[in-house]
């Protein structure tokens, strides 16, 4: 199997043809047929999404037997397509088709009940089980440099498909196109690290160590995203998926009517649904009608994304998400007065309440890009608070007119919280950033591991430094967004293994107020701090280390558990501790024998 041959072609498929692919077992029409399939993609896409679509079915299958149900189904698309249409088994969806193929291999018990079962609770019965929780497959093991490069010179094409499927089957999740796209920057890293191998000034392990990250950030960037959009969908529903995707349309096409928005901002839903289920095959064709539809209107849409419309099909989602938003249009008037003074607006409201809230935030949204996305939904949220509370009979006249001043009140506090986020940043610089987040974050949530802790803090520290340098108009976009993604890591930690109930609630309540819920927790009262032990405070040798990042994170560690042993430890408090700490390490690492000096201490 040719596996560099079949990752580049489909570099290739166009529009045209991955827009053809198959709509699940929901279609029956021939025009759905594998047959058609197989002379719409061409033999080697068709077996290279065959690959994914096994691997992230069956995880726990070996590579060889995704490699043989591949080749069978292509096998028999192929037969299919050339002469076979009276076959049977020609004329069923593909989907069911791919079920059939894993239900008949023997030796995969794990599937036994799905396989009794008819479509399509057959099919929900299998996504059901698949797994992206980690450890549920071992990590990657770190490999050995040289014996890499010798089995990439043996045996290239079967090795990047052996990367295509472990890749799919640890991210069953995983958009295709996304994994193929990776396949061709893992085969150019074997090529360009272990193409030099014979120069003895090359560093191989140097090669690798600057050419993993970009194999490895897409998927991890990807393989977090969307998780983060499946936990909104799981956890807060169809409806908040919806209004966080107005938003964010609006604010990237502000030219564009209500009424296109609202067709983007439904299909862009139905592709998540899909996505989120794992029905890779529809996820595909939704996302691919999507960028046709965007790339074939940028007239009413955009005049930013000719640019991406140009690009490579593997490259078009991105940069549009990346794109700068549209101009606004210029007759556009500043305020949104209308859904405040219109005497009528509580006969829409009572009349089409989500229609009416969505054309308000679609109104909003298109006037303030320099807002984030979350902040917009607050707002949207208080303005349906507000038509609540003024349009229940009795309400005093001007009612609706007290929403101005809460609304500015919030945006005034949003925009301080972040203010004030960046100046103590900017003051204090990553290292002592971070400490200050930790300090906060252990005594929110003290149930976390302190590699948890540093994990998540030094993710938001990373946040301060892309975004505190930006324009007061890219700030808050840039912070709370970025913000939202490691928060709903945290919320999807605690779905996991709960943290406490204040994150329980923060995590449970509203997806709009999370952050402004997790930001107001204090210290959890209920914890119970560590007991002094010997093992908790021991100091050794390896705090004489001249590597500033090890001392670094062992002085965390070491707050961490401070924190966690005395909760409501002052800033003073800390102070004293710290010079203290800093006195006896200095003395120590001058002595002779650190270890008993550290011992004495």
């Amino acid at each position: 199997m040719n596996w560099r041959t079949v990752i580049y072609v489909i570099l290739l498929v166009s529009l045209t043809v991955v827009k053809a692919l198959p709509r699940s077992y929901r279609d029956t029409e021939e025009k759905n047929s594998i047959g058609q399939r197989f002379t719409q993609l061409q033999k080697n896409n068709f077996k290279a999404i065959a690959m994914i679509m096994f691997a992230q079915y069956v995880q726990g299958g070996t590579f060889g037997k995704a490699v043989k149900m591949a080749e069978d189904v292509t096998d028999l698309a192929q037969s299919c397509a050339a002469a076979a249409r009276d076959n049977p088994d020609c004329l069923k969806p593909l989907d069911r088709i791919f079920l059939d193929t894993i239900c008949q291999e023997e030796n995969l018990p794990r599937f036994t009940d799905c396989c009794a079962k008819k479509d399509p609770e057959r099919n929900d019965c299998f996504l059901s089980l698949k797994n992206s929780s980690r450890g549920f497959i071992s990590p990657f093991e770190k490999p050995n440099v040289e014996a890499a490069c010798k089995n990439h010179s043996q045996q290239q094409h079967s090795l990047t498909g052996y990367f295509i499927y472990e890749v799919s089957r640890r991210h069953p999740f995983l958009y295709a196109p996304t994994i193929l796209s990776v396949a061709i920057r893992y085969d150019e890293m074997m090529k360009n690290c272990c193409g030099s191998a014979e120069d003895p000034t090359h560093n191989l392990e140097e090669c690798f160590r600057r050419q993993v990250p970009k194999v490895v950030k897409p998927v991890k960037e990807d393989s977090l995203r969307q998780e983060h959009t499946c936990g909104i969908l799981e956890k807060f529903g169809e409806r908040t998926l919806k209004a966080l995707k107005l938003a964010q349309i609006s604010q990237k096409f502000p030219k564009a009517d209500f009424v296109t928005v609202n067709k983007l901002v439904m299909d862009i839903a139905n592709m998540h649904k899909d996505c989120c289920r794992g029905d890779m095959l529809d996820c595909m064709h939704d996302r691919e009608e999507i960028l046709h539809y965007v790339c074939t209107n940028q007239d009413i849409l955009s005049s930013k994304i000719k640019k991406c419309c140009e690009k490579p099909l593997l490259q078009i989602s991105e940069c549009i998400v990346n794109a700068e938003n549209d101009d606004k249009p210029a007759d556009l008037s500043p305020h949104v007065r209308e859904f405040i003074e219109d005497k009528g607006i509580c006969d829409r409201f009572a009349q089409e309440k989500d229609t009416h809230l969505a054309r308000f935030l679609y109104e909003y949204s298109r006037r303030h890009p320099e807002f984030s996305a979350q902040m917009l939904l607050r707002i949207g949220k208080g303005y349906e608070d507000l038509l609540k509370e003024c349009c229940k009979t009795g309400a005093p006249a001007d009612c609706c007119s007290r929403g101005e001043e809460e609304l500015k009140k919030h945006i005034y506090e949003t925009e301080s919280v972040m203010k004030t986020s960046c100046d103590i940043y900017k003051e204090k610089g990553d290292y002592y950033f971070q400490n200050e987040l930790l300090m906060s974050f252990t005594k929110k949530m003290p149930q976390l591991t302190a590699a948890e802790l540093i994990k998540f803090t030094k993710q938001m520290t990373t946040i301060g430094s892309k975004c505190c340098q930006l324009s007061p108009d890219k700030l808050l976009p840039c912070a709370e967004e970025n913000l939202d993604l490691v928060l709903g890591e945290i919320c999807r930690r605690h779905l996991t293994n709960p943290i406490n109930p204040g994150v329980c609630h923060c995590c449970s309540s509203s997806y709009a107020l999370r952050r402004p819920c997790m930001g107001k927790l204090e210290i959890d009262e209920n914890y119970v701090p560590l007991s002094l032990t010997p093992g908790l405070f021991t100091f050794h040798q390896d705090l004489c280390t001249t590597e500033e990042e090890k001392l670094q994170h062992k002085k965390q560690e070491m707050l961490i558990n401070l924190i966690k042993y005395k909760p409501q430890l002052t800033q003073d408090q800390l102070a004293s501790v710290t010079a203290a700490f800093t006195a006896m390490r200095e003395q120590c690492c001058q002595e002779e024998n650190p270890e008993a000096c550290f011992v004495k201490e």
